[in-house]
């Protein structure tokens, strides 16, 4: 008697090893065979297949939703988070310094962002002091790098820089210093640049509408209207396109 004619579902004396799919990679083959819904691997859609490859998580769960930067950050703390047994003022230091590093800074903000990370108030005053006194935050300094940044590269007025300062953080007293260097003639020339260079974009427009632009954008830099209108005049009085026949 055959002995498997009593156990029809045991398998055969000889399994072909090329036929035998095992490990994590099971399914991956091309001789898979169907699968619970008859399916082969190869007539499942792609997106079936992958799932079936990568595994699955529902959109909703936590797994699901975390990133692998968060993940990541799961696993490494920030550098400047130190141990357990880390120094505060260390860790205070070592976030300023990085801060300065970047950028130039202001006491305000680099205190906002010692705040953001978890610093004590204490421990961030006495760092702050200390670097303070060595020089490297020194907001005096900072207001004036602002002050030549914003009028060169953005043609800003007082007004629109003294915003800009109150807005970093800057002490008024400060504010007021860096104010008074300002020249009166070096802002009108700064203005009358501004307008030449938009009135070249202009060109056609009726000259009501030119004056009525180009006061909008001084306006937005921060020039006073009598600077405005008195450079707007004579852009537009000397422009070519306005001159008499």
């Amino acid at each position: 008697m055959n002995p498997f004619d009593s156990a029809p579902d045991s398998p055969p004396d000889f399994v072909d090893p090329a036929e035998v799919i095992v490990g994590p990679w099971a399914g991956s083959s091309s001789q898979a065979g169907p699968d619970a819904d008859g399916a082969t691997e190869r007539e499942r859609p792609a997106a079936a297949r992958g799932r079936s490859r990568r595994g699955s998580h529902p959109a909703g769960s936590a797994l699901g939703r975390r990133t692998a930067r968060q993940a990541r950050n799961d696993r490494e703390p920030p550098p400047d988070k130190g141990g357990p047994d880390a120094d505060p003022h260390d860790v205070a230091r070592t976030i300023v310094l990085k801060q300065l590093t970047a950028a130039p800074r202001s006491r305000k903000q680099l205190a906002d962002k010692l705040r953001e990370r978890g610093c004590e108030d204490e421990v961030a005053a006495e760092v702050l002091d200390r670097l303070e006194e060595t020089g490297l935050i020194d907001d005096a300094a900072y207001a004036a790098t602002l002050v030549r940044s914003q009028q060169e590269r953005r043609g800003l007025a007082r007004r629109a820089i003294a915003q800009e300062l109150r807005r970093k953080g800057v002490d008024s007293d400060v504010i007021n210093e860096q104010l008074d260097t300002i020249d009166d003639d070096d802002e009108r020339e700064r203005a009358r640049a501004l307008v030449d260079k938009k009135l070249r974009s202009m060109h056609g427009l009726d000259a009501t509408v030119q004056a009525r632009r180009l006061a909008g954008m001084l306006a937005r830099k921060g020039y006073s209207s009598s600077i405005a209108w008195s450079v707007i005049r004579e852009a537009i009085a000397d422009a070519p396109e306005h001159q008499p026949d």
